[in-house]
């Protein structure tokens, strides 16, 4: 495996037509989670993906696993037998009503991991990338002992290691996430985040004027620097979201490495479901590194791969890289016969 991911993943159950939760009668089901979405990506891409977890041995973990499986990933999971599978409802909106999430994830069987229980030295042999987010060190104590315990294997395998901060307030206090991810920054060579999270976090953000205004990118630049510098890391990402609606936005990263920062395009998108768009240019950019592109190339690829995922219903970006290329080239929204 080229790419080796951690993390949870869940089965996603979303009212369809726009339907609020409690007018459901039915569920479109999903299988989704940070990791897994970029494992995914990456396989879609062309790249040999690991997805490394905890599922219970019923129906659900079955589900996940297979889901994960279907799309080219290879899937490594210590199976429990009395533990559950994490829920989460996902409720769509349309300007001036936002879309949300209800998680029904508490002890979760990746809760319940507990360190040395994953055999990392093998996990990792061949591998070169290893990547995992803020969300697995959210779920319990355990779950942060062994993200931690993963990060320090990865660098000693001698993996590039890449963590996205993607904060969950529903998950902890900003102070905690703090205190817990802090130290994990020592272990990681690329950040990938959002402006909204590095300032919530680590205290790290940019001047803006209003959430429907455009601001100055060099103020993101400016947060990207001074990640860079106080953290000692080798390159950071940040996504840039504008919100003038909810089903419209404009969207566009930029990255602060090798001295320099690098920008991609801005797309306008119609957003049919914008969760799973972070780590799809999560793994966009994973892929691009791997390839041994540039920072320039990498962001703009990064950019177009997740600018597509906002159309595609579900967590996975499912796309091929054919389709990326063509938006990369200025793609028509023509019919493809």
């Amino acid at each position: 495996m080229d790419l080796v991911t951690f993390g949870e993943a869940m089965v996603r159950l979303t009212p369809p037509n726009f339907q609020r939760l409690e007018q459901a009668h039915s569920f479109d089901a999903y299988v989704g989670g940070g990791e897994l979405n970029v494992a995914v990506a990456a396989a879609r891409l062309g790249i040999a993906s690991r997805w490394v977890s905890r599922l219970p041995d019923n129906a659900l973990g079955r589900m996940i696993a297979s889901r994960a499986r279907e799309q080219g990933v290879d899937v490594h999971v210590d199976w429990s037998v009395d533990d559950r599978a994490g829920l989460y409802f996902a409720e769509l909106g349309a300007a001036p009503r936002a879309s949300s999430v209800l998680y029904d994830r508490a002890a979760s069987a990746i809760s319940r991991i507990t360190p040395g229980s994953i055999d990392w030295p093998s996990v990792f042999t061949g591998a070169r990338w290893f990547h995992v987010s803020g969300i697995t060190p959210a779920l319990s104590e355990r779950a942060a002992k062994v993200t931690a315990e993963s990060l320090v294997a990865a660098k000693k395998a001698g993996l590039s290691v890449s963590y996205d901060l993607n904060y969950r307030s529903k998950l902890w206090s900003a102070e905690k996430a703090r205190a817990v991810q802090e130290p994990l920054m020592q272990h990681v060579d690329v950040l990938i985040t959002t402006e909204e999270d590095t300032r919530v976090v680590f205290g790290i953000g940019a001047e803006t004027k209003n959430n429907f205004e455009r601001v100055d990118a060099s103020s993101f630049a400016d947060v990207a620097r001074t990640l860079q510098q106080r953290f000692k890391l080798g390159a950071v990402a940040i996504t840039l979201r504008e919100n003038p609606r909810v089903l419209l936005n404009s969207w566009s990263a930029i990255v602060a490495a090798d001295g320099k920062v690098h920008s991609a395009p801005r797309y306008e998108v119609e957003v049919v479901d914008r969760i799973g768009v972070g780590d799809a240019f999560s793994g966009g950019l994973i892929v691009s590194r791997l390839e041994n592109r540039g920072w320039d190339e990498a962001v703009r690829f990064a950019t177009a791969t997740s600018a597509l995922k906002h159309s595609i219903p579900g967590d996975f970006c499912l796309i091929t890289r054919s389709e990326v290329e063509q938006l990369l080239r200025g793609a028509s929204l023509r019919v493809s016969r």
